[in-house]
């Protein structure tokens, strides 16, 4: 078989591991509170330019997102997502389970637009009976999005000013934000999201690390005392150290850039590959997800020889089937695929 399901389906980079093992037998102290997850900290805030943020370390990115909506909207507030995001419908309904409604707005290609955003805004706030309605109470985007799309630095720069508006939070899910940086159409770096955003998180999980997410935070003023907070929620974990050690080695030496832009690489060559064999896709293929418009007999008879998601059923007997691409993928995994395509 050949494996094109996601981006998490190997362990951790050979230089995390390394590091792990080689970190094993020492004794540190718990809940983020060593050495390794301090070292870690501090290169993330070297990378974000950003010295005063608060950065913390979490299990996954269902926990991340949860926490975030507990923890920075008020008991009456929703979370406003594209109706493609991942918070509205690949996460069980976990941010709904703390108690907010996800605010599910239209989107193109996977991305909200400030347009949509801002009309939903002001609509509320213009209608009499809005004491009896969810209250927008924080912006959420992923970079890049659920359909591999990227949003751009205007964009972000505008969903700054919007949310600074009307002073609710915009929080970036950085899943695979190793991907977007490491992507010829990004414009957005760490140093703009620690700049416009109030949180974002870089992923560790699905960018080389054996697990783990590292949640930059910085405006303060949404929050209270998030390390309390993340024990009580269940989403701290003891042995802290074992996800300082994973993004200290991830962010020493461009470590987290270079082996992200293998999944660039990778896909790329698999664009070229579907491209030059007649295939279109859903959305335009700029990261590691390829979203690719495909026959159904060709989607069934593949699916002997190759693991890949089935995204959409079209109804024309032509369905969307994604396949991904990661920090491990290989070339001549890519040359089989088109082999058998």
């Amino acid at each position: 078989m050949l494996y094109f399901e996601c981006d998490y389906m190997e362990g951790a980079h050979p230089e995390v591991l390394r590091r792990l093992v080689e970190t094993n037998m020492e004794k540190t102290l718990g809940y983020g509170t060593d050495a390794y997850c301090e070292e870690a900290r501090e290169k993330i805030r070297a990378a974000c330019g950003a010295p005063e943020a608060d950065v913390y370390f979490l299990a996954g990115g269902t926990q991340t997102n949860a926490l975030v909506a507990y923890s920075f909207l008020k008991p009456c507030q929703g979370m406003i997502s594209p109706v493609t995001g991942h918070v509205n419908h690949h996460e069980s309904g976990a941010v709904e389970a703390t108690g907010h409604k996800v605010i599910a707005l239209p989107a193109s290609e996977g991305k909200l637009s400030v347009a949509a955003v801002r009309e939903y805004i002001e609509s509320y706030w213009a209608d009499e009976n809005y004491q009896h309605i969810v209250e927008p109470g924080m912006v959420y985007l992923t970079h890049p999005t659920e359909l591999g799309t990227l949003y751009t630095l205007p964009e972000l720069t505008e969903f700054s000013e919007l949310c600074r508006k009307y002073r609710i939070p915009l929080y970036v899910d950085g899943a695979r934000l190793g991907y977007a940086l490491a992507s010829d159409a990004n414009d957005i770096s760490l140093l703009d999201l620690a700049r416009l955003c109030d949180a974002f998180y870089i992923g560790g999980t699905k960018c080389g690390a054996m697990f783990g997410e590292a949640l930059v935070v910085t405006n303060r003023n949404f929050v209270g005392d998030l390390f309390s907070i993340i024990k009580q929620r269940g989403a701290m974990t003891a042995k802290g150290r074992l996800l300082g050690v994973q993004f200290s080695t991830l962010f020493t030496d461009g470590l987290y850039a270079g082996i992200c832009r293998n999944a660039i690489e990778t896909a790329s060559m698999l664009v070229d590959i579907l491209r030059s064999k007649g295939y279109g896709f859903l959305a335009y293929p700029v990261t590691n997800q390829l979203f690719v418009i495909m026959e159904d007999s060709k989607v069934d008879s593949l699916r002997k020889s190759v693991s890949f998601s089935l995204w959409e059923r079209l109804g024309d007997g032509r369905s969307v089937v994604r396949f991904v691409t990661n920090w491990a993928t290989i070339r001549e995994d890519v040359a089989r695929l088109g082999e058998l395509l």
